[in-house]
């Protein structure tokens, strides 16, 4: 075990010192391109200024001959383009490809001081948040980055989410999680080929009203496998400052289905979800950035119990600490999308 008190020491000579608290800009949306693509990577300058992230996808949807092509894309945006506020990540290969190392050296030490997190596919325990801190400090020494790249750890197998406590625990760099449905789906054997969402063959079942007749009467009602494992997830990160993430939904089309399942991460406690196509930018834009107004009702109890102390009622419903805690997290939330746009900020009365 590490001594703690080296926790938030570099880890190589010459890297820069860890974040003692994890930073927290807008983040409801991590959108994926594949800078293999030159039409993806000439729309770069336009998509930047409507996503939180822009993340450059290096693994599973990159075919082997374009995973060179994509990191050179990569490269080139962090190098060449302003993306203003918005977060520039990437999505390296997993830690056992023939790719991953030339990921790490040449995207760090090209565009080390540009990229924001690494975000590590497959993650199963600790020990792969280890190698990559190490490797990470080690790269950014030799670049003379001085600002430290963060980790994102993918939650896609089985003992992925049986430590996940641990992996959030494993290193200072540890931005957040992101949950990986489809993966995750094969490693448990689940009998399902949809890429998040609830499935029809996943039911709860009303009781009988007729003895003689058990199919009579019976309401049905479709659930969401992915409830527990996501609300894991949550606490796990939320215990060490880390912000959680729902992953992909890979029915571009339903963009209901899509709608409720990124609400009901939100509602969970997740900051933000993977979009995949520009049709779930807005999705994810409208889902977790809070009601205006829940957040106008919540700026009304803050300010009528300002210290958030005793009982109060408000509006006929009661308020003590705890719901003035709920009302805290709803309007630090507002405010904070409302300093980056000022659609938002219109939207919350937050104009300045």
């Amino acid at each position: 075990m590490r001594n703690p008190r080296d926790f938030l020491k570099p880890m190589a000579i010459g890297a820069p010192e860890p974040l003692t608290e994890i930073p927290f800009p807008p983040s409801r949306m991590i959108h994926f391109l594949d800078f293999s693509n030159e039409k993806m990577l000439a729309k770069v300058p336009q998509i930047a200024p409507t996503v939180d992230i822009l993340l450059g996808n290096l693994e599973d949807a990159v075919p082997v001959d374009r995973k060179e092509a994509a990191r050179a894309g990569l490269i080139k945006v962090g190098r060449d383009i302003d993306l203003g506020g918005t977060q520039l990540w990437t999505r390296i290969n997993s830690l056992e490809s023939p790719w991953v190392l030339d990921d790490l050296t040449q995207v760090v030490g090209e565009i080390g001081h540009k990229l924001d997190v690494v975000m590590v596919p497959k993650v199963e325990g600790p020990w792969d948040i280890h190698y990559v801190d190490r490797l990470l400090a080690q790269l950014e020494a030799k670049a003379g980055v001085t600002k430290p790249i963060l980790i994102h750890a993918i939650l896609e197998t089985a003992q992925g989410v049986a430590n996940l406590e641990e992996i959030a625990c494993a290193s200072p760099r540890i931005q957040g999680m992101s949950f990986g449905p489809a993966d995750l789906a094969a490693s448990r054997r689940m009998k399902t080929t949809r890429v998040g969402g609830g499935h029809p063959g996943y039911q709860s079942i009303s009781d009988p009203v007729n003895t003689e007749d058990f199919t009579e009467g019976r309401q049905r009602f479709q659930q969401d496998p992915w409830h527990y494992s996501i609300a894991r997830m949550v606490d796990a990160c939320t215990s060490v400052g880390a912000l959680p993430f729902y992953g992909p939904f890979g029915d571009i089309k339903d963009v209901v289905a899509c709608e409720v399942q990124f609400r009901a991460a939100f509602l969970l406690g997740c900051v933000g979800a993977w979009s995949l196509h520009p049709a779930q930018i807005d999705i994810a834009k409208k889902v977790f950035s809070p009601d205006p107004d829940e957040v106008a009702f919540a700026r009304k109890v803050i300010e009528a119990i300002p210290d958030g102390r005793g009982v109060h009622m408000i509006d006929g419903k009661m308020q003590d600490d705890a719901t003035w805690k709920q009302c805290k997290v709803m309007v630090d939330l507002a405010e904070m999308l409302a300093s980056r746009d000022p659609e938002m900020a219109k939207l919350y009365g937050m104009e300045s």
